[in-house]
């Protein structure tokens, strides 16, 4: 191989091929991590939904609103009440951080 054309030929192809394959194995690697997070992050995303529907489930069995008939008028009014509170508490709130933006600009 006295020739340096056909030397860096060769040279040339060799640099190629080791960088095609470092770049397979870069490139495989990183689609790799993406499907491990992927599956992971489904995992975590089902796992999030179960416990926050038990929570609920746990909730809802402690406020006694499960399907029960035996319900009387005095509950449904205290509900209401308990709404309407909770309705003028966030009015008061939402004043609050309106008085609270006006005066910070």
């Amino acid at each position: 191989m006295s020739n340096p054309i056909v030397q860096a030929f060769f040279v040339g192809r060799a640099v190629a091929e080791v960088l095609n394959e470092r770049l397979e194995v870069a490139l495989t690697d990183a689609l790799s991590d993406l499907g491990k997070f992927d599956a992971e992050a489904r995992e975590q995303l089902r796992l999030f939904t179960e416990e926050v529907i038990e929570r609920a489930n746990r909730a809802s069995e402690a406020a006694g609103t499960g399907t029960t008939s035996g319900q009387t008028g005095s509950d449904s009014v205290d509900l209401q009440a308990e709404i309407d509170e909770l309705r003028a508490e966030i009015a008061l709130l939402r004043t609050e951080l309106q008085r609270y933006r006006t005066s910070s600009l």
